[in-house]
């Protein structure tokens, strides 16, 4: 028993751009990931710039918790867009999901009018793009 199955790239009929997308996603969840688990500070005052007050301990941990779950979930993104395309469209999806609602929460709920992270800005343009590949990995190839 092999720890992945064959292949479904065959059976993926959306644009096989939407699938690199994905791809590029997955890394660009990685690395953030990598970041925010093995920096010492987790990324929270060196790029986000936050000021940690004396709760230090607890924000660089749940910086190191949410990095634990970003790099495993960027693998899968670049596993589904290489191997696994028929869940492309799944995937983009639960992107758009994410980052609106990293969007929604940033600067509309809990973060609005306080200090936005360079994660704010990216969302808005992420979301966007990812409607557009979302939309072509839904359309059928001739």
């Amino acid at each position: 028993m092999a720890l992945l199955p064959d292949s479904t790239n065959r059976d993926y009929r959306g644009a096989t751009i939407s699938a690199w997308w994905l791809v590029l996603m997955g890394v660009g969840t990685i690395v953030p990931g990598c970041i925010h688990y093995f920096l010492p500070d987790g990324g929270s005052r060196v790029i986000a710039h936050l000021d940690l007050g004396d709760r230090a301990r607890i924000i660089i941990a749940v910086f190191a918790w949410f990095g634990a779950l970003q790099i495993p979930h960027g693998v899968a993104e670049v596993v589904i867009g290489l191997r696994y395309r028929t869940l492309t469209p799944l995937f983009l999806a639960l992107i758009i999901l994410e980052r609106g609602l990293m969007l929604l929460d940033g600067w509309f709920l809990k973060g609005a009018g306080g200090h936005h992270p360079p994660e704010h800005y990216a969302s808005v343009g992420v979301v966007a793009i990812t409607l557009v590949f979302l939309a072509l990995s839904l359309r059928r190839k001739a």
